[in-house]
């Protein structure tokens, strides 16, 4: 092993004997094979530094030639939505690019400025009065929801719909682990969430409207529920769907969380995201991570500034309210160009592109022979699940020869015992999506293809 490596040959094996495997061999097995694989055989000991990034363009270029023009259907949590060359132009500026942390507001108003903007888009998006400078991912946002509300309500019982998304629902189970939360995870009935399944007193309950399937939730129910018991309300929003629904806090939310990917972010193989969280004012002081104030300074000018710091552990550690201290600055930056380049008519307008295209793309898989749309009459938005006769797996493959990045197979995104949905679904099932990217010809170019796997 190189020595350049921060663990020695004992320490790798010590963690290879942890997990029950006997070599990092068996460890990259679980790599699929299509990606391209580099053994410590493959470049030669002493190659001079020009002649290995020559060896690792190559192999970038293999990668890229699979893969590139694949017209993308996918979606499950991550979309392929248009961003704006001026997005990336200002974004990609020097002044946001070498940015860190603002803590010296003097040298940093700029950057505190565009993260009070994008604050308050969020709110508005979420319907909440107070949004912080955003979180990690998605799925980071849950986990710091989660111990917001018990912080709250004092009780670490959680019901979470088993319609959020279910890699999110994974990352709030291994963190429910240190705290000794409860999580219940709650099924679904014709596509929404069964509050009717369990009978309790939770202290925080957690749904997503639109959920991971697409199907919108009645979240007066999950608000309902809440009020009988005293618990707090987690609301997951889709942030393009919200220019269409009732936000999360007109129907009820005591906190909205989100991913903020498709404003600007890119598909980027998955990373890096962003969080979006927003919550009452009466829990500001519980929020995670950072929050950017307006102020004036010694001459009555406008300024801004970092505030309600001691929730962070660079300050008071004993009083850090959450162990979530930084956030994704470039990528709230990003987000707040796109919301402002798009405004309130250009987001409505992305979302109702979005939904027409998912919804004439249902509309025509209903004439292929094998496929079949479950709950069909329940009302979804941008994304659905349709079955076919033929695995999923074979599917996505078929459509990927064909020129389709032809959406998620859940058999890839749910665990076999995944209560949103049946066995019969877990190895048939596919997600699939349509942005305002795709257009009504590529749209009849996906159906045909399909057509050509159910033959």
């Amino acid at each position: 092993m190189p020595d350049y490596l921060p663990h020695t040959n004992e320490e790798v094996a010590q963690m290879l004997s942890f997990i029950g495997l006997r070599s990092l061999d068996e460890l990259y097995n679980s790599v699929p094979a299509l990606i391209e694989r580099l053994s410590p055989q493959a470049i030669a000991p002493g190659l001079p530094e020009p002649d290995v990034l020559a060896r690792m363009v190559r192999r970038g270029k293999a990668n890229i030639a699979r893969n590139d023009g694949l017209i993308c259907f996918a979606g499950a949590g991550s979309y392929d939505h248009e961003v704006p060359p001026v997005v990336r132009a200002l974004s990609s500026r020097s002044e946001f690019v070498t940015s860190y942390t603002p803590y010296q507001a003097e040298v940093a108003q700029g950057v505190l400025q565009m993260l009070f903007e994008f604050q308050t888009m969020i709110a508005r998006l979420s319907g909440l009065p107070i949004a912080n400078a955003s979180l990690y991912d998605g799925a980071s946002a849950l986990a710091e929801a989660v111990h917001l509300g018990v912080s709250v309500t004092d009780k670490g019982v959680i019901w979470c719909s088993s319609g959020v998304h279910p890699h999110w629902r994974s990352v709030l189970r291994t963190i429910a682990q240190g705290p000794n939360y409860t999580v219940t995870t709650v099924p679904l009935k014709d596509g929404k969430t069964d509050w009717q399944a369990f009978d309790g007193s939770p202290g925080v309950v957690v749904v997503a409207n639109p959920n991971y399937q697409g199907y919108l939730e009645e979240v007066s129910a999950a608000r309902s529920l809440c009020d009988a018991t005293g618990a707090l309300l987690v609301v997951v929003m889709d942030p393009i769907s919200a220019a269409l629904v009732r936000s999360g806090g007109e129907d009820g939310a005591d906190v909205v969380i989100g991913e903020g990917q498709p404003f600007g972010a890119g598909l980027s193989f998955g990373g890096p995201y962003l969080g979006l969280f927003s919550c009452r004012e009466e829990h500001v002081r519980r929020l995670p991570g950072r929050l950017v104030g307006q102020t004036t300074d010694n001459q009555d000018r406008r300024a801004f500034v970092t505030t309600l710091r001691t929730r962070e552990q660079d300050i008071r550690r004993e009083r850090a309210t959450s162990n979530v201290c930084t956030n994704q600055t470039l990528l709230a930056v990003t987000a707040a160009i796109q919301l402002s380049w798009l405004g309130t008519e250009g987001i409505k307008q992305v979302a109702l592109r979005s939904a027409s295209a998912t919804h004439y793309l249902g509309d025509r898989l209903g004439d292929v022979k094998g496929v079949s749309i479950p709950n069909r009459d329940t009302p979804w938005v941008r994304e659905f699940i349709y079955r076919t006769d033929v695995d999923a797996r074979q599917v996505i493959d078929h459509m990927a020869n064909c020129g389709f990045l032809g959406g998620v197979a859940l058999k890839t995104l749910c665990r076999p015992d995944d209560p949103s949905i049946d066995s019969d679904l877990y190895e048939h099932g596919i997600v699939v999506a349509a942005t305002e990217r795709r257009t009504r010809s590529e749209i009849d170019g996906y159906v045909d293809a399909l057509k050509g796997v159910m033959q």
